[in-house]
């Protein structure tokens, strides 16, 4: 009963979860099943990879900040 409604196959993984005195349930994925969520938000996203020093001119915490705030930080 609990296979069929929640798509549990012999041999899968699930994980239970106690939550406010009750069960939770869930089928984890599968490595072929995660490998492919990734590379599919890996296209929506259209990220490339980085390779080591790609992003050693910049400074992330700067960034941030941009993105945040709409506009670059004043220096003190």
């Amino acid at each position: 009963m609990l296979r069929e409604k929640y798509g549990i196959k012999e041999n899968d993984y699930v994980l239970i979860e106690v939550r406010d005195e009750k069960l939770a349930i869930m089928r984890v994925p599968s490595i072929e099943e995660t490998l492919e969520w990734i590379k599919l938000r890996r296209g929506k996203l259209k990220a490339k990879q980085a390779n080591l020093g790609d992003l050693a001119e910049f400074d992330l915490e700067e960034e941030f900040n941009e993105d945040i705030h709409g506009h670059k930080p004043s220096s003190i």
